[in-house]
């Protein structure tokens, strides 16, 4: 990409007013593959596809490079850059390629979660900014060298909450901003969904056309099992972070954006089971979570997996309590408040001043910034300290455990086994550093 001078920067401060004036996105007049961040996709299944057909419709990017361990996924991937943009981009197994890539200015990363950080930080320390798929860390550890790779480089980063850009999101907060509700005290998130259980099904060889021991990368090696791979491989802890992290995520990151939190929570409490028989996973189907701030504040999270009905008339909410009313608020796209003791109506989604102006999708808030060098809606420390939550939560509910934390040197004091679990045992030559 092509980096811009003072004088070129000044010239098109204009556009760039009004465009944050109206909280819009401004196209570049120029679609040069001079002034064109080049972009490489990392893990391009599920979500990492949708990323892909984003970025080959923006004029501001162009998708050079496509990375993933399925030959038959990255095939896929080059037929969508293709169809978009006329263009055959490169294709490579091996995420290493991306990194060593200087041309390459800003990567995307949606593998499963226990890849995210062994390529989100070298890719920050080799100067590439980075877009990462939530949660950003599959153990707290990484979180925190996610935090120091994107600030000793000067990187930008983007997690992938993208609530952070919703419409509904920005109605909300000019409400919060408001003070019709009182100070907000406590936020509760929730994910209340049927979501079925896999049944066990015997190891076999990977599928044609997969490097699977690069899939495993810093998993243990183990036998192929279908229940293990595209999917459903959210179920099993050493690829993934459960409910809790995946679609909990994005319920946790609002309840901690309501509540206005910028340190990690001193006290945090767990606990959950399966009522339904396990089946082929490694996470209960219900948990209840509680974490109290060092100010007093609360976020609750709750989730139940068996339902076919959900909370408040969504799978997927908030509910932000505060002093004088209350906020039901959903990612699928409204919020209602109630005021007083008698639960008046307050103000609802589709009454903001902002009703019809466009506002920057995540991925365009993501180019956007890797263009001018400002903060992202999702910051790296933004993302570690959401991550944090799955990954204390977690731990309080494996080691049944009220566990304290100190936020400043983001230690549990209180057992040694806990604090452990901060991070975990890579396998060679895969894995990340202590500190960077």
């Amino acid at each position: 990409m092509k980096r811009y001078s003072r004088r070129r920067f000044l010239s098109t401060t204009t556009a760039g007013t009004m465009a944050a004036f109206l909280g819009g996105y401004v196209e570049s007049a120029s679609s040069s593959p001079n002034d064109q961040i080049t972009v490489a996709l990392i893990g391009i299944n599920g979500i990492g596809m949708s990323h892909v057909r984003q970025i080959a419709a923006n004029r501001l990017a162009r998708v050079v490079a496509l990375c993933d361990v399925d030959d038959a996924v990255l095939a896929r991937g080059v037929r969508r850059v293709k169809e978009a943009t006329g263009n055959t981009p490169q294709t490579t197994r091996d995420y290493r390629k991306i990194i060593d890539d200087k041309s390459i200015d800003a990567v995307v990363i949606a593998t499963p979660h226990h890849w995210h950080c062994p390529i989100a930080v070298p890719a920050l320390l080799a100067g590439k900014d980075v877009y990462v798929e939530k949660p950003a860390s599959h153990v707290f550890q990484e979180g925190r060298l996610l935090v120091d790779a994107a600030r000793k480089n000067g990187r930008i980063v983007q997690h992938g909450t993208q609530m952070r850009s919703s419409r509904v999101t920005a109605e909300a907060a000019e409400v919060l901003k408001s003070g019709i509700l009182g100070d907000i005290k406590i936020a509760k998130a929730w994910n209340v969904q049927d979501r079925g259980f896999a049944k066990p099904v015997p190891d076999s060889s990977p599928p044609a056309g997969v490097d699977y021991d690069r899939w495993l990368g810093p998993a243990k090696k183990r036998p192929f099992n279908r229940n293990r791979f595209h999917g459903t491989w959210r179920l099993f802890r050493e690829y993934g972070n459960g409910d809790f992290g995946d679609d909990g995520a994005h319920d946790l990151d609002m309840a901690a954006w309501a509540l206005g939190v910028t340190e990690h929570p001193v006290r945090i409490t767990a606990h959950g089971s399966n009522v339904k028989p396990p089946g082929y996973r490694e996470f209960p189907d219900n948990m209840n979570v509680s974490f109290e701030f060092a100010d007093g504040r609360v976020l609750i999270y709750e989730d139940r997996l068996f339902t076919p009905y959900g909370m408040h008339g969504v799978d997927s909410g908030n509910a932000f309590y505060g002093t004088n009313g209350y906020m039901i608020f959903s990612r699928r796209g409204f919020f209602r408040t109630y005021l007083g003791r008698n639960e008046k109506p307050g103000p609802k989604s589709g009454q903001s001043r902002r009703k019809g102006v466009q506002l920057p999708t995540h991925m365009e808030d993501f180019l956007n910034c890797v263009r001018n060098r400002k903060p992202t809606k999702a910051t790296a420390e933004i993302a570690h300290r959401t991550a944090a939550l799955i990954h204390l939560g977690e731990i309080a509910y494996r080691t049944k455990t009220v566990l304290e934390f100190d936020s400043k040197t983001e230690t549990i004091t209180n057992s040694k086994e806990a604090h452990a679990m901060l991070t975990k045992e890579y396998r060679k030559p895969y894995g990340l550093p202590e500190r960077v």
